[in-house]
């Protein structure tokens, strides 16, 4: 299984919101950090917003600050709501342009499908503040 990059982009934005919880940041500071085109990022920005991770302030003493403590951010509930589908192989989506003439008796599908209930039943058991709890170090990384 892989990831979006919008949804990585989306973990690291709110892991350097997390690292930095002491101050405002800005979307341009998080952009040059990460690299990011800061086009991409206030997408991913205004999604967070709505979904209530993060307060966007507007103004020149403005930024974006995490409207929950990281403890309470659960990375499967933000990867569920950031990442568009979890079709691991195309006959996961029912509305497959190319359908799969086995799928009715593969049995592919469903180890991979007890795959990825694994997979979120793990991450389930992560939050915000397990992937920062070495802020310091992240920081410096960072610089």
């Amino acid at each position: 299984m892989k990831l979006t990059t919008y949804t990585d982009y989306s973990i690291r934005v709110l892991m350097y919101l997390g690292i930095n919880s002491e101050r405002l940041c800005t979307s341009t500071e998080i952009s040059a950090a990460y690299g990011i085109s800061r086009n991409h990022l206030s997408k991913i920005i205004h999604q967070l917003s709505k979904l209530k991770y993060i307060q966007s302030y507007k103004g020149a003493s403005g930024g974006i600050t995490l409207l929950e403590k990281p403890k309470n951010i659960n990375l499967r509930k933000l990867i569920e709501q950031v990442e568009p589908d979890f079709d691991i192989v195309e006959c996961f989506n029912q509305d497959s342009v190319f359908p799969c003439k086995i799928t009715p008796s593969c049995k592919l599908k469903s180890i991979l499908n007890s795959s990825l209930i694994e997979f979120l039943k793990n991450l389930e058991k992560y939050t915000l503040a397990d992937i920062i709890e070495n802020k310091d170090e992240l920081k410096s990384n960072l610089i």
